[in-house]
This record gives structure tokens, C-alpha cells and sequence, in this order.
């Protein structure tokens, strides 16, 4: 496991962003939605597998861009799915944070 003190302040932001997306996903998944358990996990491995696991670093690039993705999927996944996404405010919030984890994982590949 890497140690979290060599990260970059950007990387560290990136990870406690998918972390935070990812437990809140865990959180309301574990209250009868079990598909969001599902993507937070897969939050939660993507942080993990993009910088504290040193025997994926040479992977970080593609990691990165599949984490794009995924959060893009899970924004447009978010609006489709609920009936009314405007009226969830816990939902709101974790969409901006995805959107501002999108945007620190695109200048990061730059």
C-alpha cells in the first residue's frame, strides 16, 4: 500500500472525492438499493486501484479514464433512473462532487 502522505494535495483530493461518492453510494445503497452498493464499491476500488496499490502504476493513465467514464455513467445513470433526481438533495450533492471529481481527473491526465 502507498503511503498517502507522498500523494500529490490533487491526488489526495481525487481520492477522498471517490471515496466520499463512494461510501455515500454504500450508505444508501445498504438502505434497500442495492445497485448503488454495487457502485460504490466500484468507487472505492477505483480510488484504491488508481493510487494506493504501487503494482498498478503503470495502469494509473487507463484507471484515470476509466474512472471518468464511470462517474459520466453514474451522473447520466442518476438522472434516468429517478423519477424526480431534482428532489433528492443528498443525490444533488453527490452528483456535484462527482462532477468536480471529473474535472480534477481531466486536468490531472493533461
Amino acid at each position: 500500500m502507498l503511503d498517502l502522505r507522498s500523494l500529490s494535495p490533487q491526488s489526495k483530493r481525487i481520492v477522498g472525492l471517490a471515496l466520499l461518492t463512494g461510501l455515500i453510494h454504500l450508505f444508501v445503497g445498504f438502505q434497500g438499493q442495492f445497485i448503488l452498493v454495487l457502485n460504490g464499491l466500484g468507487f472505492i476500488a477505483l480510488a484504491i486501484g488508481l493510487y494506493l496499490l504501487p503494482q498498478l502504476q503503470d495502469w494509473r493513465s487507463q484507471i484515470r479514464w476509466v474512472l471518468i467514464i464511470y462517474t459520466a455513467v453514474t451522473i447520466v445513470g442518476y438522472f434516468a433512473i429517478f423519477p424526480q433526481p431534482l428532489d433528492y438533495g443528498l443525490g444533488l450533492v453527490t452528483k456535484a462532487i462527482e462532477v468536480i471529481l471529473i474535472v480534477l481527473l481531466f486536468i490531472q491526465s493533461r
